[in-house]
């Protein structure tokens, strides 16, 4: 068990947040922040609707329980999008001039909601880092999920420079970067860009149900690669998606037009017209991944080199450290492993600039390569 008191933890650097931080919600986002910051040297008080949630938060090291006379300098609400609004309107009204934010995927539902209310929104400033992993819960949490992360901040007229250096502190302090958006561009931007790829995921993924048992052995990294995050958990995306339907529905509307001009375009491939709509679709999709920033939307910058690993123990890392002896650093790495098949397929992104030396050298090392760029 971890040891959760606070002198247990040795700061690696100075944080920006300084005095207690209450985080409400122990959950994958909220015992992730609470370990963060405790890393920091951060005094992290937790609470949670569930003891259970709460107790194992704490056993795993994100924070303590809460104590008489505990005064935090800062709020984060870390809980389902339909109680969000519930929850800020309660802290608000139980610690009056402290900072509270939120981490919920969407702002403007709950923005509205408080609204309605006429409840006092000057110290709230709602935030979502973009962040996260398959599997939720404070058992999932770690500190480092928010580095490199965008972590967007939603100011308005009445939000004081003070309260928004609290909040932009925390993000960095987690290794984040604070990107400030209104709610209303915050709901327009996940829309395309989370949640309808979560339902082309789902719709696509639930097409495998009743698939012949032959059609999902012929499965490669391509269907992996775009229905994976179809594992999410109905019950939240539930919520996000009821919480954030009209910017959703747009998006879904405009993909249903090109859906139609692609079925069109197939129902008689020998049309005018017809391949040259095929091909367009395909290469705008090419545009459009060189637009995301990253090492996976920036692929022209890569090579790929595919080495062919035998299905024993410690191949992979006996590929890695041959890399290592050459020099080669290895931007990005997907498997592919065949169903039956003794060998996976490791796919490896270099530099342009070291393709001849890397597959030179791991030849000379008995690899076998199975694919490299064309010269």
């Amino acid at each position: 068990m971890t040891d959760s008191s606070s002198d247990a933890v040795r700061p690696a650097r100075a944080a920006r947040t300084s005095g207690t931080v209450r985080i409400v919600g122990a959950g994958l986002l909220g015992s992730s922040i609470g370990h963060a910051l405790r890393l920091l040297g951060v005094d992290v008080v937790l609470d949670d609707a569930s003891p259970a949630q709460l107790s194992l938060a704490i056993d795993y090291g994100a924070g303590r329980t809460e104590a008489p006379g505990d005064q935090p300098v800062l709020i984060v609400v870390a809980v389902p999008p339909d109680v969000t609004a519930d929850v800020i309107a309660r802290e608000l009204s139980r610690h009056p001039g402290v900072v509270v934010t939120d981490v919920a995927s969407v702002k403007l539902e709950p923005y509205l909601q408080l609204r309605s209310r006429g409840i006092d929104l000057t110290h709230y400033i709602g935030s979502h880092p973009l962040a996260g992993r398959e599997r939720g819960g404070a058992i999932s949490a770690r500190a480092d999920i928010f580095v490199g992360r965008p972590w967007v901040v939603c100011r308005d007229d009445e939000t004081r420079a003070s309260d928004l250096a609290i909040v932009e502190g925390l993000a960095l302090d987690l290794g984040a970067m604070p990107i400030e958006m209104t709610p209303q561009e915050h709901d327009e931007a996940v829309a395309l860009t989370s949640h309808v790829p979560q339902l082309v995921a789902s719709l696509l993924a639930g097409r495998f149900v009743a698939a012949p048992e032959g059609s999902l052995r012929l499965t490669g990294q391509g269907v992996r690669d775009t229905t994976r995050i179809a594992a999410s958990a109905p019950e939240l995306w539930v919520q996000i998606l009821g919480a954030n339907a009209s910017p959703v529905v747009a998006v879904l509307d405009s993909l249903a037009d090109d859906l139609r001009a692609v079925s069109e375009a197939l129902r008689e491939p020998a049309a005018p017209g017809a391949r040259r709509a095929l091909a367009d679709t395909i290469r705008r999709g090419n545009e459009g991944v060189e637009r995301l920033p990253g090492k996976h939307g920036q692929n022209r910058r890569f090579e790929q080199i595919v080495v062919r690993v035998d299905d024993t123990a410690g191949q992979l890392g006996r590929l890695f450290g041959d890399l290592g002896d050459l020099g080669v650093n290895v931007e990005d790495l997907r498997l592919e492993h065949s169903p039956g098949a003794q060998f996976g397929l490791a796919e490896l992104s270099v530099v342009p600039s070291v393709v001849h030396e890397a597959v030179a050298g791991l030849e000379e090392r008995g690899w076998k390569i199975a694919s490299v760029p064309h010269a």
